[in-house]
């Protein structure tokens, strides 16, 4: 647990707050390109300030303070744009499908060259969705490598040819087990966290019969994104964007390294969860995000359906709108939680003194040389876990008709 001080350091993202400070340092989606193409300006809610994407003279994005009325609900969207000409200006560019804004002091930094970054556009798609919690508490989930054995556990295995398009809908690498009989059989991890240049690499290792083991890696990049496994085809970067401090939105993009991405079937899967304009989820607190309890005994462990994100949206909205962190008391599987949040410390105080040149992802030309990060599921002998999880990557990339190569 920690003090209520300490809770509002670290989740408070409004301007001149310490932990919104950080978050300004980096780029932030800001919008996606779906929305663009609607037309502009458009409005965006984004670290506590009410703001609007346009085009300037120049043909750059841009985004903009704008006037609009004290009693709009945080997602609202409406359906005229009043620009405040006295307000900030930050620069904004189009990447993988993501509009991308700098809202702090100085240049922006540069890039990675992250695979989601690096990706050709036919094999990248992106969506976004809203959640009504805090930003910390929404990312938190995503560095839990063992929630998935629970709030995403299936209690039937369906074909993994089938779920095209649908996370742990994928057979485990080397075996014919369905990834979802792995996280359901295998339920508590043995976790490995290690610092990174860009934040943190988390390796999940589920001890397996005979002398196996099941190595899932995943990352934390600093300072509010994830980059998991999707499948043995497809890597998620993930992005949990303040809106203010009670709401965020979840930006995803989605890599293959094998064929071109089928957008039209992966955005008509999720808008079947999700309404426009505002990219809320039809399943919520208000309905109960659809619990059926019939589902809850034969199929899933959350009855609420077969999209892991309404699961993890109940978890974390269920937490209230900003968790209360001065009653938790957390284990060994929050390891990744723990570590995350000394570095959000860390960069909290850095910055207050002056020596931003430490945080991470801070470091000049060294961040565009940033490649990666390896994102897999590998089964390898016990013994040999960590030679076998690097080897998978290698194999995916060599055959990866973009320039996957590290």
């Amino acid at each position: 647990m920690i003090s209520q001080q300490l809770n509002d350091r670290i989740t408070r993202i409004g301007p001149g707050t310490p932990a919104g400070a950080v978050l300004r340092r980096y780029w932030q989606p800001a919008a996606l390109a779906d929305e663009v193409e609607t037309g502009l300006p458009l409005p965006v809610n984004l670290m506590g300030e009410r703001l609007a994407l346009v085009r300037a003279d120049d043909g750059a994005l841009r985004l903009v303070t704008r006037q609009s009325g004290p009693g709009e609900p945080p997602a609202h969207f409406p359906e005229t744009v009043a620009i405040d000409a006295d307000g900030p200006t930050y620069p904004a560019t189009l990447c993988a499908g993501v509009v991308f804004a700098y809202m702090g002091p100085g240049d922006p930094p540069d890039f990675p060259s992250f695979d989601c970054f690096r990706a050709p556009d036919s094999h990248v798609f992106a969506f976004k969705g809203l959640w009504e919690c805090n930003w910390l508490q929404a990312l938190e989930i995503g560095i839990d490598p063992a929630h998935a054995s629970f709030l995403h556990r299936f209690l039937e295995d369906e074909d993994p040819e089938a779920g095209y398009g649908r996370q742990f809908r994928d057979k485990a690498a080397q075996t014919n087990m369905p990834m979802t009989q792995v996280l359901r059989e295998y339920p508590r991890p043995e976790i490995r966290v290690d610092e990174t240049d860009f934040g943190l690499k988390i390796t999940a290792l589920r001890h397996m019969e005979g002398a196996l083991t099941h190595v899932r890696v995943t990352n934390q990049i600093f300072p509010e994104a994830i980059c998991i496994p999707m499948s043995r085809e497809m890597t998620i970067t993930q992005w949990h964007v303040p809106i203010d401090d009670e709401t965020c939105y979840w930006y995803t993009i989605f890599t293959s390294f094998d064929r071109p991405v089928d957008k039209a079937l992966m955005r008509d899967q999720r808008l079947k969860e999700h309404r426009l304009p505002d990219y809320a989820p039809l399943k919520n607190r208000a309905n109960d995000y659809h619990y059926n309890p019939d589902e809850q005994a034969t199929l899933t462990y959350t009855g609420m359906g077969l999209d892991i994100n309404v699961h993890d949206q109940w978890a974390v909205e269920g937490m209230g709108r900003i968790q209360d962190r001065t009653q938790e008391h957390l284990g060994r599987s929050d390891v990744a939680i723990i570590r995350f949040r000394r570095m959000l410390r860390r960069a909290i105080t850095a910055l207050e003194e002056g020596d931003e040149a430490t945080l991470p992802m801070l470091g000049g030309a060294e961040v565009g040389r940033m490649v990666g990060p390896l994102s897999n599921d590998a089964i390898a002998d016990s013994d040999n876990w960590q030679d076998a999880s690097w080897q998978a990557d290698m194999a995916r990339r060599a055959a990866c008709p973009w320039d996957a190569s590290v």
